[in-house]
């Protein structure tokens, strides 16, 4: 059972982990195997029949079911602080963010594999991802991309921590083609008092959310800068406001015409 406050990077963690399992499985994959393989072995090692050969049909719902089973099962297994790991964990904790820096350590990686439970490898077998036997540096080499593919998109800063990142439209009209502003969603003018209050931390103060000029307004109309800071720090939270949700709705339908 995945916890509701881990349930995000689960789902990055199992579309990582189904990646993977596509590239593997795909029918170009199959051919680049076929021209790998050394012709004339008696003894050859026969690869595993995947669901997906025996019904064809059923492929498609039989690998989501897969990925689904074997990024829980491996996901559930991680230490907490993977499994909870993301950029506001690693600016309240530097040590967090030395430690599960890419590319891995080699022994913070070894502890996560570690930690995996048996079933994991033997699915991975079972669908012939791993070999039978395989080599101990099989799992590691496998699982490498996934963690660090989990690892990077987990801890990327959002984009209100990223102001030269503009986005498309206003982010609360939506509407495009129009002249945007940043909003520090913790205006400027209480950022010293905002983190001796303990409102906000020191690395929170220059978020910002991209607006028209119209939606920056009239945000700056319906509350003040400390209860912005306060209260409204996001643009998620602004638009759990009734008011900037009606204001949204109104303003949205108001298109300009090009002269």
């Amino acid at each position: 059972m995945i916890a509701e406050d881990e349930q995000a990077n689960y789902e990055n963690f199992r579309d990582c982990i189904s990646e993977l399992v596509i590239s593997k499985l795909s029918p170009s994959a199959d051919k680049a195997k076929k021209k790998r393989a050394v012709k004339g072995r008696k003894n050859e090692i026969k690869p595993v029949m995947r669901p997906a050969e025996q019904d064809e049909s059923n492929g498609a719902e039989d690998l989501a079911e897969f990925v689904d089973y074997l990024a829980s099962e491996i996901f559930i297994s991680l230490p907490d602080d993977l499994r909870t790991l993301s950029y506001t964990a690693i600016q309240d904790d530097g040590e967090l963010g030395t430690k599960y820096s890419v590319p891995l350590d080699g022994d913070v990686y070894e502890t996560i594999l570690n930690s995996l439970p048996p079933s994991a490898q033997d699915s991975l077998q079972t669908y012939g991802l791993l070999p039978m036997p395989s080599h101990p540096v099989d799992l590691p080499r496998l699982l490498e991309i996934p963690f660090i593919s989990y690892i990077t998109t987990a801890i990327a800063a959002p984009p209100e921590h990223t102001p030269s990142n503009r986005a498309p439209g206003c982010e609360i009209c939506d509407r495009e083609h129009l002249p945007l502003t940043y909003h520090h969603l913790i205006p400027r003018a209480v950022h010293a008092k905002a983190v001796k209050r303990g409102w906000a931390k020191g690395w929170e103060l220059n978020k910002v959310a991209w607006l028209c000029r119209a939606c920056h307004s009239f945000v700056h109309r319906v509350a003040t800068n400390e209860e912005l800071a306060k209260e409204w720090f996001s643009v998620e939270r602004l638009m759990e406001r009734e008011d900037v949700q009606k204001w949204a709705q109104w303003v949205g339908r108001v298109r300009w015409k090009a002269r």
